[in-house]
């Protein structure tokens, strides 16, 4: 297969970047250009909600210099993405608007989980020093402009991910509305980050121990993957010797940072609010090693295009860490292991025999499994209000890898599944009635929670669905409150699903 030339562009909050790979099956991912420009749209959004109209005329020019780079590279492809500083604007659809007239480029605004997700995807394409480090605890802090996320792994599985908005641009504009000097960053920035670093230690780490920490940023890296700090080496450095380095940058002016480390002095407000954030966290975690893989958004995106094209392949099971991710907020709300893994294989058993007549793909199947996992969180707030209690979880929960719109899928099918179905006016309204459909006929499977059924086997004939189950025991029960749920599945597929019982031999 030929050689794909591809860009990769990030609108983020402090920083416009650009990557051109090459992309093969033969020799992977290639960077071969990384240009950057410096354009704080998340100071604008940030502080006032919109970003100004300077700004986007200089994002414009600038986008429009990108093409002309990609015409020379002969770019044959290219995504561009944006992530907090337009995600959170008043005025997004407007700004987008303008950008695509002006420049003819259209941009698409990632979901926090979405670029998380993407940001990960980078770091596992590291390979060895990825899979090696996960063999511990391991924690991944992917500091952004708006927010950070703490993403918290054992054994090489994702047990606890959670967004913060502790984002350097975010603290720097607190900053800045306080009036506060440089040499007041550490004590005021300590002064935010610590309540919610001991919320979240409270709720996730307990008794885990935390050994490595990943750092994903736009500053701190840099010094790391550049061996400037004293006994650092491709990006590792010691817990004890990244202390020393914090505080002899605390009793530094801001011109000898700079000349040091060389550093940009327009960068050195962002750099030292990383420094003090991983300082803090650190502390928290007691870990003893800090990695920087040195990766950027940019890569994540290249990555995920070399996926869905076939031109990469990464030993790591990313769909697994969307489930884990399901499973722990599932038993952070006292949900039933065992009910959920019955009800999804049979969910599953049901969406494989009848792909014909629902026309649905991997990513809605996923999307089934995460319902399973969570069809009756809702319980530990109301019984009574099951289905709308799952749905306000679900929605305010956050599951990297999933969009906002695959998370709103969810949500209502868990609804659903509880709720009389109303015809939501979601733009993804099909796909919820579907799922719904196959979760309802599952769920009354199990009524009664007592997993009765050791097999099932589905035949799809006609317009029948004949459920085979293999019991010896009394299923009047799942009989009786069969036809309630059928006939749903029957509305939305033209298909009756009928229970046939074998005894067990």
């Amino acid at each position: 297969m030929a050689v794909k030339t591809f860009a990769a562009i990030d609108v983020g909050s402090y920083e416009l970047g650009m990557k051109i790979f090459e992309i093969s099956p033969k020799n992977g991912m290639k960077e071969i250009e990384h240009i950057r420009h410096r354009i704080a749209l998340g100071a604008d959004t940030f502080a006032t909600g919109k970003v100004s109209y300077e700004k986007i005329e200089e994002l414009c020019r600038v986008l429009t210099e990108f093409k002309g780079i990609m015409k020379t590279y002969k770019v044959e492809e290219y995504k561009t993405y944006a992530t907090s500083a337009i995600r959170e604007t008043d005025n997004k659809r407007i700004l987008l608007d303008q950008i695509r007239v002006k420049t003819g480029m259209k941009i698409e605004i990632l979901s926090n989980s979405e670029q998380r997700f993407l940001d990960y995807k980078s770091i596992a394409f590291r390979g060895e020093e990825f899979k090696h480090l996960l063999e511990k605890g391991t924690a991944i802090v992917d500091i952004g402009g708006g927010s950070i996320q703490i993403s918290l792994f054992m054994k090489d599985t994702l047990v606890a991910t959670q967004n913060l908005k502790l984002g350097v641009l975010r603290l720097l504009e607190h900053m800045n509305h306080l009036n506060a000097k440089p040499t007041q960053y550490d004590g005021l920035v300590e002064e935010f980050v610590s309540a919610q670093l001991e919320v979240f230690k409270k709720l996730y780490l307990k008794d885990r121990e935390i050994q490595n920490i990943i750092v994903v940023d736009d500053y701190l890296s840099r010094l790391l993957r550049r061996g400037q700090l004293e006994g650092t080496k491709e990006g590792y450095v010691e817990a004890e010797t990244y202390r020393r380095f914090t505080n002899a940058v605390q009793k530094k002016t801001a011109l000898d940072i700079s000349r040091t480390y060389d550093i940009p002095e327009e960068i050195l407000p962002m750099l030292h609010i990383t420094v003090v954030l991983i300082k803090q966290i650190l502390s928290m975690m007691d870990a003893k090693l800090i990695w920087a893989p040195g990766v950027t958004l940019c890569d994540g995106i290249a990555y995920e295009y070399a996926e869905k094209n076939k031109l990469a392949v990464i030993d790591h099971d990313f769909e697994q860490d969307i489930i884990a991710c399901a499973q722990n907020i599932s038993k952070r709300y006292m949900g039933s292991k065992k009910r959920s893994e019955t009800l999804e294989k049979i969910a599953l058993t049901i969406f494989d025999s009848t792909k014909k007549v629902h026309g649905l793909g991997k990513r809605e199947r996923l999307l089934l499994r995460i319902a399973t996992i969570l069809h009756d969180c809702g319980k530990f707030i109301s019984m009574m209000n099951l289905g709308e209690c799952s749905y306000h979880i679900v929605m305010s929960t956050e599951i990297i890898g999933l969009s906002h719109t695959e998370r709103e899928v969810v949500a209502n099918v868990v609804k659903y599944n509880h709720a009389e179905f109303d015809y939501p006016e979601t733009v993804d309204y099909l796909t919820i009635a579907k799922l719904t459909a196959i979760l309802r006929v599952a769920n009354a499977l199990d009524r009664s929670h007592k997993q009765k059924f050791k097999d099932i086997k589905t035949v799809l004939k006609e317009n029948r669905l004949v459920m085979t189950v293999a019991s010896d025991a009394d299923i009047t029960l799942e009989r009786g409150l069969f036809k309630e749920r059928a006939d749903f599945f029957e509305e939305v597929f033209s298909v009756k699903p009928v229970i046939k019982q074998r005894k067990s031999l």
